[in-house]
């Protein structure tokens, strides 16, 4: 919910474009935590409820009398997903943490970017913040199979340093087996190439050509004379080679442009694409065939753009049905729902136990 009180300078007309994104098909309720009223309130609503989700850090719910072991003996099935900076256990339990200091610590920054001696770069997107949240998800859905095999509920726990290390799945394998330590690459690959960005004439193209058919493939239309040149002639080599490499290719690939390439490419069965910024992605043929880009309609922005549902189901399609909530907006509907009448309401709402639009 923080990112509807946030000083957002992206939103429409009044509302946090990233709020809207991040919140549709939810409803929402305003509850006063440091109120006995509010914690009375969030009993009642996790008596019977499938599934509770929190990110604060370890112990806060605990002492608010909310946390696994309190719910669970009014509610002994429940699944109780939790995700934090460093998890529930180990010596970091305490310590607060974000994506960036997530990133820092499981050696994402230490592989990227261009190169020794350059200052580390955090990738553009918020790694461990999506996939935490994907591994929470996943956690939960086992736990719910669980549940229902053998009637037990527990807690599911993970953390953005762990969804940070699950990253460096082939830079781990590489520190495991040789004991060196990886190192940046810019955008290439640390066992192929060549696998990166290359420069053409009008941007930049990124081309996976490093098995032996895709190269022969590849190098028969850039430059035919590399299949016998001894630095390029086999994917050991080149990585030996790989700035001479590089080098080499971008000055070819800069005599066309991106647009040509991908024809090229895409004719010769050569693995490539344009590196495109954001508004290029969302208008990219294939991003709304796929409907990953959809329009839904807001009462207070209006009709907006949203990012679609990137997994597809053949028999129970989804998708964002409901957009973001107003503040209070569903508080009386969820309330009533939980047996409180109208006199209750109107009570919590007078004593800032809660807000209610309407």
């Amino acid at each position: 919910d923080e990112a509807r009180n946030a000083q957002d300078p992206y939103n429409i007309n009044g509302v946090s474009a990233t709020y809207m994104i991040l919140n549709r098909n939810k409803r929402t309720l305003p509850l006063n935590l440091k109120t006995k009223q509010g914690i009375a309130i969030a009993r009642r609503l996790l008596d019977g409820t499938d599934v509770v989700v929190e990110n604060f850090r370890p112990g806060v719910l605990e002492r608010l009398g909310l946390g696994y072991e309190e719910i669970r003996k009014i509610n002994p099935e429940v699944i109780y997903g939790a995700i934090s900076g460093f998890g529930r256990s180990g010596p970091y339990r305490d310590r607060a943490g974000f994506d960036l200091m997530a990133q820092g610590m499981a050696g994402i920054m230490s592989v990227t970017g261009e190169g020794p001696g350059r200052p580390p770069v955090k990738p553009g997107v918020p790694m461990t913040d999506i996939t935490g949240g994907i591994l929470l998800a996943m956690g939960i859905c086992a736990a719910l199979r669980h549940r229902e095999v053998t009637g037990e509920g527990q807690m599911v726990d993970t953390s953005l340093f762990e969804a940070g290390i699950v990253q460096t799945y082939w830079h781990s394998a590489i520190a495991f087996s040789t004991g060196e330590i990886p190192v940046p690459l810019g955008s290439g690959h640390p066992l192929n190439a060549p696998y990166q960005a290359l420069k053409t004439k009008d941007g930049w193209i990124t081309v996976g050509a490093a098995n032996r058919s895709t190269w022969k493939r590849f190098a028969e239309l850039v430059d035919p004379e590399m299949l016998e040149d001894p630095r390029f002639s086999t994917n050991e080599a080149r990585m030996e080679n790989l700035t001479a490499l590089v080098t080499h290719l971008n000055k070819l690939l800069e005599k066309k442009t991106t647009a040509s390439w991908l024809t090229l490419f895409e004719s010769a069965g050569v693995p490539a694409g344009p590196i495109n910024s954001i508004p290029q992605m969302h208008a990219d043929p294939q991003v709304l065939a796929r409907e990953m880009v959809v329009t839904q309609p807001h009462p207070q922005a209006g009709p907006v753009k949203t990012l679609g549902l990137p997994v597809k189901f053949s028999k129970s399609p989804g998708g964002p049905r409901h957009p973001a909530s107003l503040y209070g907006q569903h508080t009386r509907e969820i309330l009533h729902e939980a047996g409180y009448d109208d006199t209750e309401i109107d009570t919590f709402v007078s004593q800032q136990v809660t807000v209610a639009s309407s």
